[in-house]
């Protein structure tokens, strides 16, 4: 992460230009670590977006809210006393470091003029955002206190005088000098010397200089760098990986990242907020994906063990036939039984072979043949009986499996916490206690993909087993058109006719995009079977997403999404 001091200085002139006289008319505090001002301007209402969580420090604008707490953090009500109507008289970097100082004129207690500081530090673990009294030159309150117990050298407290953290004797970015480089490019490794002898610098910025030809073309490149941070000719931007995830941001190209795809921005908030908002919904994608794959997983192994328990009393039980058989000839023999034996050979009448039927010396002949008749009944109601619950296990199966295939093949969080509340549905997750208050709050309505194709019809496609089942049997009008690849797990899609003849280009576009939202998305020449929506019947006590269908026709095609859509989500 490149939140370093060229980033830093980049942001402190941005939200100078844009909030300096501006007012602070709301202070939310989202997390325990994060704060938005909403701030008036004579150009226009921005949001400041404040952060000192390890994983995402920064300040940056915004362009929405976060979810906002109904109770709010001590922190943000003491903010709120000091400095709600205050108005921002400036927003600078101190030094090169990556810190960040909003200067605020507010009124005290008794109306009398009073000017306030709200510093940024953008350290990592050590990140945290101080409210300083500038008459007092003293810390009204943290958001993180850091007493004595944990750090020896420097206290963050409310009373106590602001100290900023050491510049373990760095020189400013500002400030190199050709000779300064030259002493630096004779070191074994210039980025490292860099990295050691510069404030300012990240990893990837002295990397990216120390790969330069030689000492001057360095010196040039800081020099460069500096009138385009002056005149705020940056090139903000966010490194891509071939997933679509973001791997870094600056406001400088990189070189370290030549291979990877570039998304480019006007201003360094807006890249800084993709940047953090796409990758916190990669890691909580990854995170529900990883839980719930694991979930369904496990359920698949212990599916898979039932069926062939029951397999195997399948083979037991389908030895009903032979006693049977045993008791036809028991019975028909009665008389040439000798009582007290152990065994008895009898002639089978219907292929003239001797047989050997095993019998309980503790009965009477016709007793051993009624208990023969006994095991044949129990075995032929075991059989019935095993062969349902096989049934209802295989499609216990298939249905894991479709919910595994939506799983690997989703990709927006939302869509992630569909499939767990089907999950819970379905049992394979136990439910969280509703907060109070809650518990009665209605299921939100089915948001399936949403396309538009070339010649303007609407093409639906489920995100889950549930989503399947809604747009099939709740959204759909009898003569629509119903999709799904053959044989293979994956979306129910629908195309909305609304009254008019399909044309073939809007078939095989939703054949598509049904071959796009399955198993099958990586394969070329995908089979996909399309019928009318009454030919697609859902069997009774069928688990989501399970249907038969009837009168369809089979198409092969390339996965693909139209470009021009309504919504990608409804």
């Amino acid at each position: 992460m490149a939140f370093d001091g060229i980033v830093t200085a980049a942001v402190a002139q941005e939200i100078n230009r844009a909030c300096t006289l501006g007012k602070i008319e709301k202070i939310y505090q989202p997390d325990k670590d994060e704060l938005v001002f909403h701030i008036h301007t004579p150009a226009a209402n921005l949001k400041l977006y404040l952060s000192c969580n390890p994983s995402h420090p920064g300040v940056y604008l915004i362009p929405g809210s976060p979810v906002n707490p109904q109770e709010p953090g001590s922190f943000c009500m003491l903010l709120r006393k000091h400095l709600l109507g205050s108005r921002i008289s400036s927003v600078h970097q101190m030094d090169s470091e990556r810190i960040i100082e909003i200067l605020l004129e507010t009124r005290d207690e008794m109306n009398f003029r009073a000017n306030k500081k709200l510093i940024v530090e953008i350290m990592g673990k050590h990140s945290n955002i101080i409210l300083l009294d500038m008459d007092k030159d003293r810390i009204i309150d943290t958001i993180k206190r850091v007493p004595l117990d944990v750090s020896r050298d420097r206290q963050i407290l409310p009373g106590l005088p602001y100290e900023y953290p050491q510049n373990q004797n760095k020189i400013s970015f500002r400030q190199i000098t050709s000779g300064l480089m030259d002493e630096i490019s004779g070191d074994n490794d210039p980025a490292e010397g860099l990295l050691a002898r510069i404030q300012g610098f990240s990893p990837q910025i002295a990397q990216e200089v120390a790969g330069l030809e030689n000492s001057s073309t360095r010196t040039e490149w800081i020099s460069s760098l500096l009138k385009r941070l002056d005149r705020g000719e940056l090139e903000p931007q966010v490194f891509i990986d071939k997933d679509n995830s973001p791997v870094d941001f600056h406001v400088v190209p990189l070189h370290r990242y030549a291979a990877y795809q570039t998304v480019k921005f006007d201003t360094a908030s807006q890249a800084i907020d993709y940047y953090y908002t796409n990758k916190a919904s990669t890691d909580r994608l990854r995170q529900k994906a990883t839980g719930l794959q694991k979930t369904v997983s496990t359920a698949i192994k212990k599916n898979l063990l039932k069926q062939k328990r029951i397999r195997e009393d399948l083979l037991q039980a389908e030895e009903a036939e032979r006693f049977r058989l045993f008791g036809e000839l028991l019975t028909a023999n009665l008389h040439a039984i000798t009582p007290g034996t152990s065994s008895v050979s009898v002639q089978n009448y219907y292929d003239g072979k001797e047989v050997e039927i095993p019998v309980d010396k503790r009965l009477t002949p016709a007793q051993n043949a009624q208990s023969y008749y006994k095991k044949y009944n129990k075995s032929k109601r075991s059989v019935l009986e095993k062969t349902r619950m096989l049934a209802e296990t295989q499609a216990e199966h298939e249905y894991l499996d479709s919910v595994s295939v939506f799983l690997d093949i989703t990709r927006d969080p939302a869509v992630m916490d569909t499939i767990r509340e089907e999950l819970t549905e379905t049992g394979y997750l136990r439910s969280k206690a509703e907060p109070r208050g809650k518990a009665n709050k209605k299921k939100g309505k089915a948001l399936p993909f949403r396309y538009v194709t070339d010649d303007g019809f609407v093409v639906l496609a489920g995100r889950n087993n549930n989503e399947n089942d809604d747009i099939t049997f709740k959204q759909s009008q009898r003569n629509d058109l119903w999709f799904h690849t053959k044989d293979i797990h994956g979306a129910h899609v629908v195309l909305k006719v609304d009254g008019k003849e399909p044309t073939e280009n809007a078939i095989f576009q939703a054949a598509a995009i049904a071959a796009y939202h399955s198993k099958g998305k990586a394969s070329d020449n995908v089979p996909v079977d399309y019928t009318r929506i009454r030919y697609v019947k859902k069997p009774q006590g069928a688990k989501p997403g399970k249907c038969i269908y009837t009168e369809q026709k089979t198409l092969y095609v390339t996965p693909s999404i139209p470009q021009s859509t309504e919504s990608s989500e409804g």
